[in-house]
């Protein structure tokens, strides 16, 4: 299990109130739930929902954080390319991945990013690496 972030910890990972919204709805039906950032493959570059424990999350990934409650990760060669922004998980409409929870809902989840910025790239130095 990850270590908790402190309060005024840089957020590598955030989700909207939609995807805050769909997260909510999959934990009522499914339990705790995971992310994990695909990186490619049968459902493209989009983050994976499952219910927590399905994936087997192993050395090769790394905690960015968590979203509405439930634990985000991606390969630690995936951070090397996305370290330097923040992901903003977003829904929109359409079809989930098909081994993602959302996929029945006629939504999906969408990762977004943002450059950090000058200050938080600063204080992101400063933080142990996840």
């Amino acid at each position: 299990m990850p270590a908790p972030q402190s309060p005024d910890a840089v957020q590598r990972v955030v989700a909207t109130p939609a995807a805050l919204a769909l997260i909510e709805r999959l934990r009522a039906q499914h339990g705790a739930l995971m992310f994990h950032q695909s990186g490619g493959c049968c459902d493209g570059s989009a983050p994976m929902c499952y219910p927590d424990g399905d994936l087997i999350i192993g050395e090769a990934d790394v905690c960015l954080g968590e979203i509405g409650g439930a634990n985000f990760y991606m390969t630690r060669a995936q951070f090397e390319y996305w370290q330097h922004t923040r992901l903003v998980i977003d829904v929109v409409p359409g079809s989930g991945g098909m081994f993602s929870l959302e996929g029945p809902t006629g939504l999906r989840f969408l990762t977004r990013s943002a450059l950090f910025s000058d200050e938080e790239a600063a204080r992101l130095e400063r933080e142990p690496a996840p």
